[in-house]
């Protein structure tokens, strides 16, 4: 499904008064915002640019002006001192998540030069466009005594990649948001019977995330599946040929079967414009509907590694977790204990049913599986590791207080023996050791299900969090 592209507000603040006093200043300040502007520009997102807004009528102005563009997030960036009762009234009214660009426009004053300057209001001027730091008091005071979040990035305008990352991570954040806010997350079948842990509450789900949850039937994807073609099938193979290292063993009558439910899963996904998906179905005899479910491995991996990740046992807040964690480009592969591994201090970690190839160390293999443990049926499998190298857990836990919370651990996926019985399987090694990753994990209570991602993205989700008004919890 496609999404509206984030929408991201942005002016300066300045005094009205001080641009008679100091020529030139007011074009300098504004100068600063337009590279702002540009800079964000070229991050893929869509820029409301105010300018410099001065006065407090101004102020009021821009904040409904704001409201009508429909920003996601506003970049507040204070270019010389500013009042606070100009800054207030547009982030009141505009009522999104507000950063506040602390940036100098140099790493430090010539002061040098600067003190030959000689007359001393060119002097005070050149000094006023330096002195962004200023105002920061004043307007975190007003803004906590008016109850109004809010996030700094304090440095250099140009050349400092360290604000320059707290920016991507703000943007990045404010994109996951905005994302899972138009989402909608398709729930088929029902839960696994007697997994307390996995029970979601929905209407929660929602109003921390947003987005829309669509109840789908199994006999709507099986009555989809009756017809498919044969064209649709064969095409479905040959992806799956391409996508997969398929086993010998591997009989052509389940791939066939896989591909035809494959096919049906795309067209359920597109007749109901999905964004993700959580399913499981034990079923009660029904043939079509069996036939159906135990042929969706293979499907739902193709459709997890093209952005709509699927998570099974109807496990919802993994495949909430799963959705943030493709979102920031880091996959998002289901995963849960499989073993402890205490001579070689790593937690072995993965899942059944499917996986993500965004994530895979090396080509996924597809097995046939006599059993599916615990559920109903057999057919085709499919068998991973998440690649080696830095990786990050994200749990999304509801708490017994009604709230939902984040809990992330990063790690090293590490090479080494496997279980080769066609699920997902990795080996994980965290920095304060198995043991107490596992002790201080579960102490937090969540789910015994996970979405692991690529790469050490803990500061993003953190931040994430703060936008939408979620916890973030991390173990290691």
């Amino acid at each position: 499904m496609e999404y509206a592209r984030l929408r991201v507000g942005l002016f300066g603040v300045g005094l009205e008064a001080y641009w008679e006093q100091f020529d030139g200043l007011k074009d300098r300040l504004n100068g600063y915002v337009q590279q702002m502007a540009e800079k964000l520009t070229a991050s893929d997102v869509e820029v409301v640019n105010l300018g410099l807004i001065d006065t407090p009528e101004k102020g009021l102005q821009a904040g409904h002006n704001f409201r009508k563009e429909d920003v996601d997030i506003l970049f507040l960036y204070i270019t010389t001192y500013a009042l606070s009762s100009t800054i207030l009234p547009v982030v009141r009214r505009a009522k999104v998540p507000v950063i506040v660009l602390n940036l100098s426009p140099e790493a430090s004053i010539d002061y040098t030069n600067f003190n030959k300057m000689g007359n001393r209001t060119s002097m005070t001027g050149a000094w006023l466009a330096n002195c962004s730091a200023c105002s920061v008091p004043e307007i975190a005071n007003v803004f906590k005594r008016s109850n109004i979040p809010f996030h700094q990035v304090t440095g250099v305008l140009n050349e400092d990649p360290q604000s320059w990352t707290q920016i991507q991570e703000w943007l990045e954040a404010a994109k996951v948001a905005n994302v899972m806010s138009h989402n909608r997350l398709g729930l088929m079948g029902n839960y696994y019977g007697g997994m307390l842990d996995i029970y979601a509450n929905l209407t929660l789900q929602c109003a921390t995330f947003g987005g829309h949850i669509e109840i789908l039937e199994v006999d709507e994807l099986s009555q989809i599946k009756a017809g498919v073609s044969l064209e649709e099938i064969g095409a479905k193979v040959y992806e799956f040929n391409q996508t997969f290292e398929i086993q010998d063993d591997c009989s052509g009558i389940e791939l066939e079967r896989a591909a035809k439910t494959a096919v049906a899963l795309d067209k359920l996904v597109l007749k109901h414009n999905l964004g993700s998906i959580a399913y499981y179905h034990k079923g009660t005899g029904n043939y079509q509907n069996e036939d159906t479910m135990s042929a969706v491995i293979l499907g739902n991996s193709l459709l997890t590694a093209r952005g709509i990740p699927v998570a099974g046992e109807y496990e919802v807040k993994n495949a909430q977790a799963m959705k943030i964690m493709d979102i920031f480009g880091a996959g998002g592969s289901f995963t849960e204990y499989y073993a402890m591994d205490f001579k070689d201090d790593v937690v072995l970690m993965g899942h059944d049913g499917p996986c993500h190839a965004g994530t895979a160390e090396g080509k996924i293999k597809v097995k046939p599986l006599k059993e599916y443990h615990g559920k109903v049926g057999s057919g085709l499998s499919v068998e991973m590791s998440v690649k080696h190298g830095p990786v990050t857990l994200l749990s999304v836990v509801e708490t017994v207080d009604g709230k939902i919370i984040f809990l992330v651990a990063e790690a090293e996926s590490v090479a080494g023996p496997i279980l080769e019985i066609g699920n997902t399987n990795s080996r994980y090694k965290f920095s304060i050791g198995a043991r107490a990753f596992v002790d201080n994990w579960n102490a937090h209570g969540p789910a015994h299900h996970c979405a692991i991602g690529t790469g050490h993205i803990s500061a993003k989700i953190t931040k994430l969090g703060l936008l939408i008004g979620v916890e973030t919890i991390r173990v290691c």
